[in-house]
């Protein structure tokens, strides 16, 4: 009997080492279910960042063109002369259309009413950018279009 005993018992010592394939196939299958079920929430991640950069980029645009209204008295004539006049190293890009030309400006327009002094609208005597808006036709994860934020 002592025979028999020693040889199961090294059996289990030699089996207990790794694993069995039915143990490694149900790891495979739960990590396979697991990873089908983040797959969805991960997809619009990148889409998500593209949003928070608008975001961002809109927030300091707007208050880079406040600043050059506090500075000179009046609104910009272009995003490019807030660059040329040094309150940008260059002009943010839209992330949704992926490139710095697509913006939509908005710009002051005067009460007609009211003649306008030399200073409104600065050395270019034209209304300047009031805000900016993304140039995407195309509506955001919530349903709103990028050209209202």
């Amino acid at each position: 009997m002592v025979g028999i005993a020693s040889a199961v018992s090294r059996r289990r010592r030699v089996g207990a080492n790794g694993f069995t394939l039915l143990e490694l196939i149900v790891v495979m299958a739960i990590i396979g279910i697991l990873a089908t079920m983040a797959m969805p929430a991960m997809k619009n991640t990148p889409r998500k960042a593209r949003e928070a950069v608008l975001k961002n980029n809109l927030f300091a645009i707007r208050d880079v063109i406040d600043q050059y209204h506090a500075d000179q008295g009046y609104y910009p004539p272009t995003l490019e002369a807030l660059e040329e006049e040094g309150y940008f190293r260059k002009i943010p890009r839209d992330p949704i259309t992926d490139s710095s030309e697509t913006w939509v400006l908005e710009y002051d327009t005067p009460d007609p009413d009211i003649e306008p002094a030399e200073t409104d609208f600065g050395e270019y005597g034209a209304p300047g950018v009031i805000d900016v808006r993304s140039g995407s036709p195309r509506n955001s994860l919530n349903g709103d279009p990028y050209g209202e934020w």
